[in-house]
């Protein structure tokens, strides 16, 4: 059981693969939810700003729960913590399709389940940061994240399109029981990795549910840096993002006439996860020619120029070619955000300081991106919402050229590989 060493092909790994395969079958799963939920509340109140809260409800968890949960994921068997994880959000999700075949469902309901998915996702998240790089060593990690993020895409990309397709035939309650069954397939693909997924434990380092525990991995951010900036860029990146998703189904609507059941829906989610592969698959070589730091130089720009193209596409296919590019640019400093903090963190606080990271770009970006594209939407139109908030991409890259990355070295110092028990 030993990590797969530098010349050899990444999936010759067994234990990888079966993590590859546990994320592939999740995110295929959430990618039909990722669509039927909004449209659900849609077709349910006709409402912007309803809408708009299933997204607030998924990234407010991390806000609410990241540090806890990294400092528990720091202290438990991840493993585990990924397993039952991934069983709660089963039946929770089984709920809608119940609910809605029995004549009782509200959109309060979907936004209440949005919410307890999204928090055990976080535990999940926090356990699943430190997984991979017990997995493989830290100078394989851009590759590794780009195959795993990269497979991802893969079915981000097809996914929604077919989602789109399905709405036509099916109701959106119903397509949510293929999430949940995703869920269920995940966790025995986890459960059957052979490799601990936690290094082995320094004793004395305090409870998880201590303040000390806890703060750590906002200090680690706090003090390093390269990670500060990131982490700094990736918020407002993902202020963008939150505010695009929250009002892409009443944008379309608005904007082009696509309403629930159009197959162009299914399509300008689909753009985006094409250009978000794209960007998975080119990220490992763009890191390897110009290093993590320079990265996230060259490509904030280009997203925030490729994010306020989206929002003023005269029509529906010019938009699918926007967000093509705006989704790899996106993505790629996404995962390259990612990348640098795994690789120059401590194993023994891998999770606090991931999970700490994700709630400062994630969990507080996303949401209340979400929330106020939502009510400007609702005052002022999807597409005036959409440009406003877009200028949150432009705000990322002036910061980025004002900040440490500029000065950055290509190869950064990182710690020694984690020791597994």
């Amino acid at each position: 059981m030993t990590m797969t060493e530098p010349t050899t092909p990444l999936l010759r790994n067994a234990d990888l693969r079966r993590y590859l395969a546990a994320r592939v079958v999740s995110v295929a799963g959430s990618a039909v939810t990722y669509v039927a939920m909004p449209v659900l509340v849609y077709a349910i109140t006709g409402s912007a700003a309803w809408t708009s809260l299933v997204v607030v409800a998924q990234g407010l968890p991390y806000l609410l729960f990241g540090l806890w949960a990294g400092a528990v994921a720091d202290h438990v068997a991840r493993k585990r913590m990924m397993v039952v994880a991934d069983l709660t959000a089963a039946l929770t999700l089984a709920t809608i399709p119940a609910a809605w075949w029995n004549g009782q469902l509200t959109a309060a309901h979907v936004i209440a389940v949005a919410f307890t998915v999204q928090t055990v996702f976080v535990f999940f998240d926090a356990a699943n940061f430190g997984a991979l790089p017990s997995l493989v060593p830290r100078l394989r990690l851009p590759a590794a994240n780009s195959l795993v993020l990269g497979s991802a895409m893969v079915v981000e990309s097809v996914v929604p399109g077919l989602t789109g397709a399905l709405l036509v035939v099916s109701a959106p309650a119903t397509l949510v029981a293929v999430d949940a069954v995703s869920f269920l397939a995940s966790a025995l693909l986890i459960r059957s990795i052979v490799r601990p997924l936690s290094g082995a434990r320094v004793r004395g380092t305090g409870s998880p549910s201590s303040l000390y525990a806890i703060g750590e991995g906002l200090r680690f951010i706090r003090r390093h840096a390269i990670v500060r900036s990131m982490t700094v860029v990736s918020g407002l990146q993902a202020f963008g993002g939150g505010a695009f998703v929250a009002v892409v189904v009443v944008w379309a609507d608005d904007s082009f006439g696509i309403r629930d059941g159009d197959p162009r829906l299914g399509l300008l989610y689909g753009s985006w996860g094409c250009g978000a592969l794209l960007g998975a698959m080119l990220m490992p070589r763009v890191v390897a020619r110009f290093g993590g730091p320079r990265t996230a130089l060259y490509f904030v720009p280009l997203s925030a120029a490729a994010g306020l193209t989206v929002a003023v596409m005269p029509n529906w296919w010019s938009a699918v070619l926007a967000l093509v590019c705006w989704g790899a640019t996106f993505v790629m400093i996404a995962i390259n955000a990612v990348t640098v903090r795994q690789q120059v963190t401590p194993e023994p606080m891998m999770s606090r300081v991931m999970t700490t990271g994700r709630m400062l770009t994630f969990g507080a970006g996303y949401p209340l991106g979400a929330f106020t594209a939502g009510m400007l939407a609702e005052k002022y139109g999807a597409m005036t919402s959409m440009l406003v908030c877009m200028l949150s991409l432009v705000a990322s890259a002036f910061y980025a050229w004002s900040s440490p990355l500029r000065t950055a070295p290509r190869t950064l110092a990182l710690p020694p590989e984690p020791v597994t028990p």
